[in-house]
C-alpha cells in the first residue's frame, strides 16, 4: 500500500471510528432506521400525482409555510386588464422533495368582471395549477380560497405566477378599463409538505446543507465545540460562523453553541482539537482536516468537522473552509497547504461600495435583472452599501452616471422613468417619443437591434439617502396610447433596461464619523467591519463564559459576515482577564451577562450603561425625540445626559452600548451585556432585526427589553477618520458659528487685510516740500 493510500486509508478509518463512538455515547442501544434513497424520494414525489381519491388518505401537513410577502411581493398584487399578471419565485432545498402544496389565497375582484369569460390562473412554471372563477355574486367581496398543486410541478427553482384574465363586455373593450382588476393579498401563503432526501457525505456539496441558497428561511445552526474552547477555538469558529453568515445575506443567521452535546436532529459543525476529537484516539490526524459525516442521532442531519492537532491547525483548517471550500471534494480532505491570506485594506468589504473609485452597476447586480418588459413592468432594484463613515457635510451629492435604453413609442405624452432610493422619489426622466426628440427620424437609424433607443443621463443622489443599506429603484412607466373604438390591442413591445456599464461614485468623500454611533454598528458593523476580515478587532469574553456567550459571540461573527461578505478570519478572542493586554490597534467588542461583569468596573466611568447586580444608566432627551433621522451634520444628534439612573430587578433585559476605548483613543468599544445569559438572545435578535422591531437600535445606548428597543443616549463624545486642513478648519468655524464658513473668513480677512494695505500706504505718504 502506497503512502497516499494508507493515509486515506487512515482518514477514513478515524471518520468511521468517529461516527461510530458518537453514536454509542449519545444514542446507547438506540437503532437508527436506514434512510430512503433519492429514487425512494422520487417515487413519493411520483405518487403525489395519483389520483386525489388516494391522496386525500393522509392529511396534508405543511412544513415549509411562505407568505407572498417573503416570496417578494412588499405590497398586496394588483392584476390589471385584459391579461395582467405577477410573479413570484420560491425554491426547494436539495435535500428535500416536495410531496403536496397548496396556495392559501386571500383575494378580491372587480364586479364588473364577466364570469362566463373572466377567471384567475395559478401557474407554477407556466403550467395551469387552477383556475379560480369570478362569479358576479362575490365580485368586490374579500374571499379567501385553498387551491391545490400538484407536486410534479415543482422544481429546485419555481415560479408562482397569478395571471387574470378579465373581461367586462362581450363588445369592442378597452384592454386597460379601470373595471379589469383583481387585488391579492401578499399574506396570501404558499404551504409546501416535504420528505427528506439523504445527501451523500461530500465537501464538493459545500455549503450544502449546512446552508442551502434556496432556502429562503433564516439560517439557524448549531456549533458543537468538542471542549470547553480556547481563544483559538473561537476564533476558528467565528471564522466559520460569519462565514455562513455572508452566505445567508438578506435572510440572517442564527448560532446556537454547546460543548460536547451533538443535537439530536438536522446538521451542525464540530470544531474539535487534538485528543479531545473523539473516535480519533489511536489514529491521529495528519494535519488540518475538514470532514462531513451523517449525525449519529439523524441519518437525514450532517456533521461538518473542523479538526486539527493544535489550534494552529484548527485555524488553517478554518481558514481553508471558508476561502477554499469550492476546491474540495470528498468525504474528508487533509490541507497538507496554507498559504497565508493577503492582508485586506480598509474599506475593501466585498458587499460595500469601493470608496477609491466609481462602481459600475454590473459589479452589483447580475445583467439580467436590469431588464423589463411591459407598460408597467417590475421596478429595478439595486442594492448598495455605502461605509457609514462617509462625511457629507457641505459636499456635493453622489453623481451617478446613468445609461439607459427603451423602446421608442411614436407618439406619447407622459412616458417616463422614475428614480427612487429606498421608495424616497428623487428623479423623473422623461421617455420622449420619436417626434418629440429632435432628429426623431434620423434616431430610427440609431435604434439598437432590440428595437430600443440608447440614453444617459446624470442623477445626483444625496449622500444622506445611501445609508448603510439602500437601493436605487428605476421605473420604467410607458405611455398607452388609444387607437379608437374596436382598435385598441395591447401588443407586449416595449422594452427597457439599464446598462451594467452605468457607475455611481462616492470616491469624493472623506472617512469621518461622529462616535458612538450605534446605528453604524447594528447596520453595518461598525466601525469592526472597516477591516473585512475584522483584523483590527479583539473580541473580549466573560472569564465564565459559557453556551450562551458563545452563541451570542458566533451570531454577532454571523452578522458582520452578512455586513461585508466576507468571513472574519483575522478576528482575535481574548478573555476578559486579558483585555488589558490585548493588541493594540484594536477596536474591542464585549460580550458579557450575569454577575461576570466586574472586570468592567475600571472602564465605569466611560460607559453610558452597565449590568452587574443591577442596571445602570445615564438618560438624555433622545427617548423624547423623532428616532432614526439620519443628518449629515452628526452634530445635531448631540444629547448630553441629564441624569443618571440604577435599579435591580429580577426581569431579563438587555442594552448595547458605545463609548471610546479607555485604552486607545479614536478607537471604539461596543458592550452587548444582559443582566442574565438568556438576556443575551434578545440583544442579538434586535441587532439582526426585522419587522417585530419597530426602533432600531442607534445612539450610544440601547436597551432591549424582549421585542422593545429604546435609545436613550445620544452623547457624540469623539470622533473617528480624518478630514484635510481646510476642511477640518471649515468645520471647527461652524462649531462655533453655523453660518460662518472658511470660504466667508477668507474673504473677510482679505477684505481687512487690504483696507490695512490701503491705510498703511496713506499714511506713508509724506506732504511734498515747497520748490525754492
Amino acid at each position: 500500500m502506497s503512502n497516499v493510500q494508507r493515509q486515506e486509508f487512515t482518514q477514513r478509518h478515524a471518520i468511521a471510528k468517529w461516527s461510530a463512538l458518537l453514536m454509542s455515547c449519545v444514542l446507547g442501544a438506540q437503532a437508527v432506521a436506514q434512510p430512503a434513497n433519492r429514487a425512494a424520494a422520487n417515487a413519493t414525489n411520483a405518487a403525489a400525482t395519483q389520483p386525489a381519491a388516494q391522496a386525500a388518505a393522509a392529511p396534508f401537513k405543511p412544513d415549509i409555510t411562505y407568505t407572498l410577502e417573503q416570496l417578494g411581493a412588499q405590497y398586496p398584487l394588483n392584476l390589471r386588464g385584459v391579461d395582467g399578471s405577477n410573479t413570484l419565485n420560491f425554491s426547494v432545498r436539495n435535500d428535500e422533495v416536495v410531496t403536496g402544496a397548496r396556495l392559501d389565497m386571500r383575494y378580491t375582484y372587480s364586479p364588473s368582471l364577466l364570469a362566463d369569460i373572466s377567471h384567475i390562473n395559478v401557474l407554477v412554471n407556466d403550467e395551469v395549477a387552477a383556475t379560480i372563477p369570478v362569479p358576479k355574486e362575490t365580485g368586490g367581496v374579500n374571499l379567501q380560497r385553498t387551491v391545490e398543486i400538484p407536486p410534479y410541478l415543482i422544481t429546485a427553482f419555481s415560479n408562482l405566477r397569478l395571471q387574470l384574465i378579465g373581461h367586462y363586455t362581450m363588445d369592442c373593450e378597452d384592454p386597460l378599463h379601470s373595471s379589469l382588476w383583481a387585488n391579492i393579498s401578499n399574506q396570501s401563503k404558499l404551504e409546501l409538505a416535504t420528505s427528506q432526501v439523504q445527501l451523500p457525505d461530500e465537501l464538493a456539496n459545500l455549503p450544502e446543507p449546512f446552508f442551502d441558497r434556496r432556502d429562503r428561511r433564516e439560517l439557524q445552526l448549531p456549533f458543537v465545540f468538542a471542549a470547553n474552547p480556547d481563544t483559538a477555538m473561537l476564533e476558528a469558529a467565528g471564522a466559520v460562523s460569519s462565514w455562513f453568515g455572508a452566505l445567508a445575506g438578506y435572510r440572517g443567521a442564527r448560532f446556537t453553541a454547546s460543548v460536547g452535546q451533538i443535537p439530536a436532529q438536522g446538521n451542525a459543525v464540530v470544531l474539535a482539537v487534538g485528543n479531545n476529537a473523539p473516535g480519533t484516539s489511536g489514529t491521529p490526524l495528519q494535519g488540518p482536516t475538514l470532514a462531513v459525516t451523517a449525525n449519529p442521532t439523524d441519518p437525514n442531519g450532517k456533521l461538518l468537522l473542523v479538526m486539527g492537532r493544535n489550534a494552529k491547525e484548527l485555524k488553517q483548517a478554518a481558514n481553508a473552509l471558508v476561502t477554499g471550500s469550492q476546491a474540495l471534494t470528498g468525504a474528508s480532505a487533509t490541507i497538507t497547504q496554507v498559504a497565508d491570506l493577503q492582508p485586506r485594506k480598509p474599506y475593501d468589504a466585498p458587499k460595500w461600495l469601493r470608496t477609491d473609485r466609481p462602481v459600475s452597476f454590473g459589479e452589483l447586480i447580475e445583467a439580467k435583472r436590469l431588464n423589463v418588459s411591459g407598460y408597467s413592468p417590475d421596478t429595478i432594484r439595486i442594492d448598495v452599501r455605502v461605509p457609514p463613515d462617509l462625511f457629507g457635510w457641505r459636499e456635493d451629492k453622489v453623481p451617478v452616471n446613468l445609461h439607459y435604453r427603451y423602446t421608442p413609442q411614436p407618439t406619447s405624452v407622459n412616458s417616463s422613468l422614475l428614480f427612487s432610493v429606498d421608495n424616497q422619489f428623487v428623479k423623473s426622466i422623461p421617455l420622449f417619443a420619436l417626434e418629440r426628440i429632435a432628429d426623431g427620424e434620423k434616431l430610427r437609424a440609431q435604434v439598437l437591434p432590440d428595437e430600443s433607443l440608447p440614453m444617459q443621463a446624470r442623477l445626483d443622489v444625496p449622500l444622506e439617502l445611501l445609508k448603510s443599506r439602500s437601493q436605487l429603484q428605476f421605473r420604467y412607466m410607458y405611455d398607452y396610447i388609444k387607437q379608437g373604438e374596436c382598435r385598441d390591442i395591447i401588443i407586449d413591445n416595449v422594452r427597457g433596461a439599464i446598462d451594467p456599464e452605468s457607475t455611481i461614485d462616492v470616491s469624493a468623500y472623506p472617512h469621518f464619523i461622529a462616535m458612538p454611533d450605534l446605528a453604524a454598528f447594528s447596520q453595518a458593523g461598525f466601525p469592526f467591519t472597516r477591516m473585512a476580515d475584522l483584523s483590527e478587532t479583539a473580541v473580549v469574553l466573560g472569564s465564565n463564559a459559557a453556551a450562551q456567550e458563545y452563541g451570542a459571540y458566533l451570531t454577532v461573527m454571523g452578522r458582520m459576515g452578512e455586513s461585508t461578505g466576507y468571513p472574519a478570519t483575522g478576528v482575535t478572542v481574548v478573555r476578559a482577564q486579558q483585555a488589558s493586554s490585548a493588541p493594540a490597534g484594536k477596536d474591542l467588542l464585549v460580550i458579557a451577562s450575569g454577575a461576570d461583569q466586574a472586570w468592567l468596573k475600571d472602564w465605569a466611568a466611560r460607559m453610558p450603561a452597565a449590568y452587574e447586580n443591577n442596571g445602570r444608566f445615564t438618560v438624555s432627551d433622545l427617548v423624547y425625540r423623532v428616532l432614526g433621522w439620519f443628518h449629515v451634520d452628526p452634530r445635531q444628534d448631540e444629547t448630553p445626559p441629564r441624569t443618571a439612573m440604577a435599579y435591580t430587578s429580577s426581569g431579563v433585559s438587555a442594552v448595547v452600548a458605545g463609548f471610546e476605548s479607555p485604552r486607545e483613543s479614536q478607537r471604539s468599544v461596543v458592550l452587548i451585556a444582559s443582566n442574565q445569559p438568556q438576556g443575551l438572545q434578545d440583544a442579538t435578535s434586535a441587532l439582526i432585526g426585522g419587522k417585530d422591531y419597530d426602533r432600531p437600535i442607534q445612539g450610544s445606548l440601547a436597551v432591549i427589553r424582549g421585542k422593545q428597543v429604546d435609545s436613550l443616549v445620544g452623547d457624540h463624545q469623539y470622533y473617528v477618520g480624518s478630514l484635510s486642513f481646510f476642511k477640518r478648519i471649515d468645520w471647527w468655524l461652524s462649531s462655533i458659528n453655523p453660518n460662518l464658513t472658511l470660504i466667508g473668513v477668507v474673504v473677510t480677512l482679505a477684505i481687512v487685510l487690504a483696507m490695512l494695505a490701503l491705510l498703511l500706504s496713506l499714511l506713508r505718504r509724506k506732504p511734498k516740500s515747497p520748490s525754492i
